[in-house]
């Protein structure tokens, strides 16, 4: 039989069902990439000003986040790989054109506010350690972000961004240089602590909004459907449903450890500057590169150096994402050529997205925005854009029409409507606290 009408063959066993093939670095993929590119620069300094202001007692958060964003980010994926397209793409199918370029148009405003703050602290952390011009290191980074999504191909292109989440490990590295209360941090980690003052449901907002971002929604349905366009033997599941049940399996394995690996970096980053800032009496930090610095009198110079190295390695996996998710968002909109996959040649709007989102951020940092109110507001905007975009996901994973015998039920569907409704009281929350 030609090749062409042969029926097309099931996704390779996952690790799930048979250990030994393939290897897991081989299986991890978009759930992994991110949920490590979610401990942003940005977010090292939430979860380092967590620590520093309110020592172990928001610990917990991690735990109590996991299981929802896990949930989130498992049903964008199976929207990704049932329909072999992005969110942005099934908007357009399902939702009138102005919910979806609303939507898109927030996604975009928040990311290159994120861009901009996470080149910035990059910068910032790079003089730290070796001195220099912070503009020239704004720019450096800026062009090798941009490099990385257009000039490698998309296989190697991937397989940097796992091994750049080998960085990660520099936060458990300074875990164990700090002096750790061990009995304090698990009492901050299984027993829920909120006060009702404005630091703490402030603070607890933030890591809500860190943890729980858009940009990542789009980014690993995306992925996934990018995935399905370059692996010859994956198929949309919708027409190759005898593909589902290895696919989900590996979803779900894909996710869940992509997320453990997240929020388990957070708990460490929180951990480290509870037992060595909020210890010492240094209760505000404002940037990440902020507390690799305020690290140096209580945990030494080394501690210092491998927290800041840490800033610029998250940065140069989470800033192409941020981009990356804007062009697939605003591609789709717009019914472009999309894919990292493609020569840059192809999808001339797309890549171009990536440039253009990529240099207005960088650009923020050549003007007197304020990089700490910049975050702030993308914070916001990240929460206000997040339950729209949860509840329109929920919607659409529960429809026959658009996810055919795949539709998302059960535990899954409970634990993504639980998100929803935690992010909306977050974001009620958080404007109480503004106004």
């Amino acid at each position: 039989m030609d090749d062409a009408h042969q029926e097309p063959r099931p996704e390779p066993p996952s690790p799930v069902v048979e250990p030994s093939k393939p290897r897991l670095l081989k299986v991890l993929g978009p759930g992994f990439i991110a949920g490590a590119s979610d401990d942003d620069p940005s977010g090292i300094g939430t979860y380092s000003q967590a620590g520093a202001q309110l020592g172990y007692a928001l610990a917990w958060s991690m735990l109590f986040t996991f299981p929802l964003m896990t949930a989130t980010q498992m049903v964008s994926a199976r929207i990704g790989r049932t329909t072999g397209r992005g969110l942005a793409g099934i908007l357009r199918q399902h939702y009138p054109g102005w919910l979806l370029h609303s939507i898109v148009l927030l996604v975009l405003t928040a990311n290159i506010i994120n861009i901009g703050a996470d080149l910035g602290a990059m910068a910032d952390a790079t003089r730290l350690v070796i001195g220099g011009p912070q503009v020239l290191y704004v720019i450096a980074y800026a062009v090798i972000c941009m490099a990385m999504q257009i000039f490698l191909q998309y296989t190697r292109y991937v397989s940097v961004l796992k091994w750049l989440a080998l960085v990660l490990l520099a936060y458990v590295a300074t875990l164990f240089m700090a002096k750790v209360s061990w009995r304090k941090a698990l009492t901050g980690l299984v027993i829920p602590h909120l006060g009702f003052d404005k630091d703490q449901i402030t603070t607890f907002v933030a890591i809500l909004g860190t943890t729980i971002s858009p940009y990542l929604f789009f980014w690993q349905a995306a992925q996934e459907a990018e995935d399905v366009r370059t692996m010859p033997r994956r198929r949309i599941l919708k027409r190759a449903p005898e593909q589902g049940e290895r696919a989900l399996e590996r979803i779900a394995l894909d996710t869940v450890v992509g997320m453990a690996v997240s929020n388990l970096i957070a708990v460490a980053i929180i951990l480290t500057c509870a037992a060595t800032l909020h210890a010492s009496g240094v209760t505000t930090i404002e940037t990440s590169a902020q507390a690799a610095q305020a690290l140096k009198p209580v945990a030494g110079a080394l501690a210092e150096a491998i927290f800041a190295v840490g800033i610029v390695g998250t940065g140069l996996m989470a800033v192409p994402v941020l981009a990356g998710s804007a062009a697939y968002a605003i591609g789709e909109a717009r019914k472009w050529p999309i894919g990292l996959s493609r020569q840059p040649t192809e999808p001339q709007a797309f890549y171009g997205t990536i440039v253009l989102a990529t240099l207005i951020g960088m650009g923020l940092n050549l003007t007197a925005l304020d990089p700490i109110e910049a975050l702030y507001w993308s914070a916001v905007i990240n929460g206000v854009v997040a339950v729209p975009v949860m509840a329109v996901m929920m919607w659409l994973s529960a429809s026959q029409k658009v996810m055919g015998p795949f539709v998302v039920t059960g535990w899954l569907k409970a634990l993504g409507w639980a998100a929803t409704a935690v992010m909306a009281v977050a974001v009620v929350a958080m404007a109480i606290v503004v106004l």
